[in-house]
C-alpha cells in the first residue's frame, strides 16, 4: 500500500480494535515493512492519536485513551449504527442528551457517503419516536454511579421518594438498569442493610466516597427481571374473587393470558381468583367473560362495577 493517507487510515482502523497488534502483523495486513509501520505510528502520534508501544517478544502497538477526542475511523455498518443510535438518543429521557445527540448527528451526517445517508434516512422516515415525557435523568448522576460501579466504590446521595420525603443515602451500587423511560440503580443500602432500587431521576448530589468495597453477591441473577419485580411489588394490587356461571373449561380460553386461578364448583360453575393493579382492569375482565358472575371480594370492585353499570345504563338512555 503506497498511498500514505490511505495507509494511515488503514492502520488507524486496525488500532481502534481493542487489542494489541504486533508490528509484524500490522505490516502483513497493510503490505508494508515493519519500518514503515514504525514511521506511520509516529505520524499518528503527531496527529494526536495516543499509540502505545510495548517491547518484548509479545510486544506491539495499541491505541490508548488520550487527553483529547481524536477523529474515529468507522466502517459502513458502524457509522449507520451510530447515526441511528444518535437519532434514538435524541428522544430519550436523559437531560441534555437531546441537544448533544442532534449536534453529533449533524456532524456525522455531513460526512456520510450518499449511500449511507440513504440508509440512515430510510430508517428515519420509516420510524416514529414517541417524545419523552415525565422526569428526566441528570447525566452527571448516571456518570457518578457508572464510575462507582466500575471502581467498586460506595456512593452517597440525596433521594426524594414518591411521596416527596427526602433522605440521605449511603449505598454500594451494583448496576444501572434502564427500562421504559426510567433509569434505576440497584444498590445495597448501607443504612437499611438491604438491597434497594432507586429511581435515578429522584437522585440529587450523588458522589463517590472513594471507599473501596468487595463486591457483594447480587440479589438476583437477572437484574432487569429483579427491578421489574420490585416495581410491580410497589404498585397497588387488588385481589379479586368471583363466582362464575360457567365451567372452568369454558372460561379458560376467554381469559386468554390472564387466566388467574379457576376452581370448579359443585353446581357446574367455577370460582375465579385473580389480581390486578386497577379495578377497571378486573371489572372489564369480568364483563368480557360473557356469563353471569358474583363478586365476592374486594368491596372496591363491587363499587366500581356499580359505577360502570350506571354509566352504561345512562349511555343506553335507560333510567333517569
Amino acid at each position: 500500500m503506497t498511498d500514505t493517507p490511505a495507509r494511515l487510515l488503514g492502520l488507524l482502523s486496525l488500532l481502534q480494535t481493542p487489542r494489541e497488534w504486533p508490528g509484524s502483523e500490522l505490516a502483513d495486513r497493510l503490505g508494508v515493512s515493519p519500518r514503515t509501520i514504525r514511521r506511520d505510528v509516529e505520524r499518528l502520534r503527531e496527529l494526536g492519536y495516543p499509540v502505545e508501544a510495548s517491547r518484548g517478544v509479545t510486544g506491539g502497538y495499541r491505541l490508548i485513551a488520550g487527553t483529547a477526542m481524536p477523529p474515529l475511523v468507522l466502517d459502513d455498518d458502524e457509522a449507520v449504527a451510530i447515526a441511528v443510535g444518535l437519532r434514538t438518543a435524541a428522544g430519550q429521557a436523559v437531560d441534555g442528551i437531546e441537544e448533544a445527540s442532534v449536534r453529533a448527528l449533524a456532524k456525522l451526517e455531513q460526512i456520510l457517503p450518499a449511500r449511507l445517508r440513504r440508509r440512515v434516512g430510510t430508517i428515519g422516515t420509516a420510524t416514529v419516536a414517541v417524545p419523552a415525557t415525565g422526569p428526566v435523568v441528570d447525566p452527571a448522576q448516571l456518570t457518578v454511579f457508572a464510575g462507582a460501579i466500575t471502581n467498586n466504590e460506595t456512593v452517597r446521595f440525596r433521594y426524594h421518594s414518591g411521596d416527596g420525603t427526602e433522605s440521605r443515602r449511603r449505598a454500594e451500587p451494583l448496576r444501572l438498569v434502564a427500562t421504559g423511560r426510567r433509569w434505576y440503580l440497584v444498590a445495597f443500602d448501607l443504612d437499611r442493610d438491604d438491597w434497594r432500587v432507586f429511581r435515578v431521576d429522584r437522585v440529587h448530589d450523588a458522589e463517590a466516597t472513594g471507599g473501596r468495597i468487595a463486591p457483594r453477591r447480587p440479589p438476583a441473577t437477572d437484574l432487569a427481571a429483579y427491578v421489574l419485580e420490585r416495581l410491580y411489588d410497589l404498585v397497588p394490587t387488588y385481589r379479586a374473587v368471583a363466582t362464575l356461571a360457567a365451567t372452568a373449561d369454558e372460561i379458560t380460553p376467554r381469559l386468554g393470558t390472564a387466566v388467574g386461578e379457576l376452581t370448579p364448583l359443585p353446581d357446574g360453575g367455577c370460582r375465579w381468583h385473580s389480581h390486578g393493579d386497577t379495578l377497571d382492569w378486573l371489572a372489564f375482565r369480568l364483563l368480557g367473560l360473557g356469563c353471569a358472575f358474583t363478586v365476592e371480594e374486594p368491596p372496591e370492585l363491587v363499587a366500581r362495577l356499580e359505577v360502570l353499570a350506571a354509566r352504561a345504563l345512562a349511555g343506553a338512555g335507560v333510567g333517569g
